[in-house]
């Protein structure tokens, strides 16, 4: 398996996982087999903070690439949050409902968001790098 990249700022540590994409805000996209798990970056997770609430789309929604599709609320702030790829919702991950600090506390496993089925895959190969998102991390970050 191969390494994580581990981007220290200040006193934070971020990780980004090699295998997955990313979006420009924030969102993760992890391709299997023509169904994608998108979740919130570890980023996206910590600058929120506490994660209190997240609004889950509904299953069956066909959704386009970078379209809004919940927000997630924390002590913070409010923040959208945005498909990274088009096609069909095809589950959500019920647990965030009554345990919304998953997203906090795993956001790359347990604090899934949910799964879609990819309609165009070479989408998938357009998001970021993780290299280009550790990029973004510490470029977005002054």
């Amino acid at each position: 398996m191969s390494e994580d990249i581990i981007i220290e700022l200040k006193s934070k540590k971020y990780v980004v996982k090699k295998d997955r994409r990313y979006t420009e805000t924030d969102e993760w996209a992890k391709l299997e087999t023509g169904v994608a798990i998108v979740g919130l970056t570890d980023y996206a997770q910590k600058e929120l903070k506490d994660i209190v609430s997240i609004e889950l789309p509904e299953v069956g929604r066909i959704v386009r690439k970078g379209e809004e599709i919940g927000v997630v609320d924390s002590i913070k702030a409010s923040s959208s949050y945005y498909s990274p790829l088009t096609g069909e919702v095809v589950e959500v991950n019920e647990k965030l409902v009554s345990n919304p600090e998953f997203v906090n506390k795993d956001p790359y496993g347990e604090g899934w968001v949910f799964k879609i089925r990819v309609e165009n895959p070479s989408e998938y190969d357009s998001l970021l790098t993780p290299e280009k998102y550790a990029e973004k991390v510490k470029t977005s970050h002054h």
